[in-house]
């Protein structure tokens, strides 16, 4: 297996704990099952559309236009 190090200041290593041990597992496992679906990955356009809707939707359900 490959080991990754990544080096931070402290300062820079727990904003909104992003970089905790148990945030980085949690990505990694989410990674690990993407990979074993099989599925293609999303363009840049598609990412933007996804979150261009999900801002959309956000609005609706709190009563924003």
């Amino acid at each position: 297996m490959a080991k990754i190090e990544i080096e931070l200041p402290d300062s820079r290593s727990g904003d909104a704990g992003l970089l905790t041990p148990d945030s980085l597992d949690c990505l990694l496992s989410i990674a690990d099952r993407v990979a074993e679906s099989g599925s293609e990955p999303m363009s840049m356009d598609e990412i933007n559309a996804e979150v261009k809707a999900a801002r959309i939707e956000r609005r609706q359900c709190a009563g924003g236009h």
